[in-house]
């Protein structure tokens, strides 16, 4: 068939691999989001899939601002199948009536439940303990089209969304060549989804990274483990006359009891800090400017005594 992939983010790195070594297939386009500034000089930069597509000699990448631009292009493609892994824009009834047999997705979770931004993140920040990848088909309303194959994956208790992103990947390349082959040999069926059991979940902003205190030790562990690498998780700590931002990459749930943010032990691997419910040691953290360190290193070159509270 006559392919034509769609995406931006790393997690599509791993079904387009898959795509062009099938040689039963052929993938003619690639279609990526335009180059964005990045960095501290703001330079134009392009998506990590664009740069690794760019990379493939003779493969044809297409970037527009907006995808009816190149809607005439698509067309002449004469395309037999589009497939979509978070490429990051809206594709219209126009672009999805082009290729002979429509265009499927590759959504890292297990729908109908977390539907939207995120998936991945809120699975591990929610503490689920199994998540998944469907593969289904593109439709007008975002991630609602029917169900063609789905796979469970397990959440480990020490998984961080960066680290379960990378299984979901492999576990959706494998999935999604299934997919791509039950197309071929007319052999696909498909489902609807179960509109009572949808999850809709939203796009992650800066501040679900403040750290509230008030709430359990296990529920804090999860979103440090999910709201990596953005926003992360942060809170402040007392220094001089005023406050400084501390970013915590990993913790552990311990007893403890105190004041929501009391520091109640500055021994061992790094500080304990009461929360809600039971407390939580701070293993890693990043104070603002400088690097990632473990907890026992951070104490030792900024003391902090029992009864600091954290903001």
């Amino acid at each position: 068939m006559r392919i034509v992939f769609f995406g931006s983010a790393p997690i599509g790195f791993p079904v387009l691999d898959a795509l062009l070594a099938n040689s039963q297939d052929e993938v003619v386009a690639v279609v990526t989001q335009p180059d964005r500034p990045a960095g501290r000089q703001m330079r134009l930069t392009p998506c990590p899939i664009k740069a690794f597509s760019q990379q493939k000699r003779g493969l044809n990448v297409l970037s527009p601002e907006k995808i009816g631009e190149i809607q005439e292009e698509l067309s002449a493609l004469r395309a037999d199948l589009f497939v979509v892994v978070a490429y990051g824009q809206y594709l219209p009834r126009s672009v999805l009536a082009l290729p002979k047999y429509g265009a499927i997705n590759l959504h890292p979770s297990l729908l109908p439940k977390y539907r939207g931004s995120s998936p991945i993140q809120w699975a591990v920040a929610n503490g689920d303990t199994v998540t998944g990848v469907t593969i289904l088909y593109v439709s007008e309303k975002m991630d609602a089209g029917d169900i063609l194959l789905q796979k469970e994956v397990p959440i480990g208790s020490e998984d961080t969304s960066v680290t379960l992103e990378s299984v979901l990947a492999e576990a959706g390349a494998q999935l999604m060549t299934e997919a791509v082959e039950q197309i071929r040999r007319g052999t696909v069926s498909s489902r609807p989804q179960d509109e009572t059991a949808m999850i809709q979940v939203r796009k992650l902003v800066k501040e679900d990274g403040v750290i509230d205190w008030t709430l359990p030790a296990e529920i804090l562990r999860n979103r440090i483990r999910g709201f990596l690498p953005w926003p992360g998780c942060f809170c402040k700590v007392p220094v001089d006359a005023g406050l400084q931002r501390l970013k915590i990459l990993r913790a552990a749930v311990e007893p403890g009891c105190g004041l929501p943010g009391e520091v109640l032990d500055t021994a061992g691997e790094g500080p304990l800090v009461a929360t809600g419910k039971d407390a939580l040691r701070l293993l890693e953290v990043q104070p603002s400017g400088k690097r990632v360190m473990d907890g026992a290193s951070w104490l030792r070159g900024r003391p902090l005594s029992r009864g600091t509270r954290l903001a």
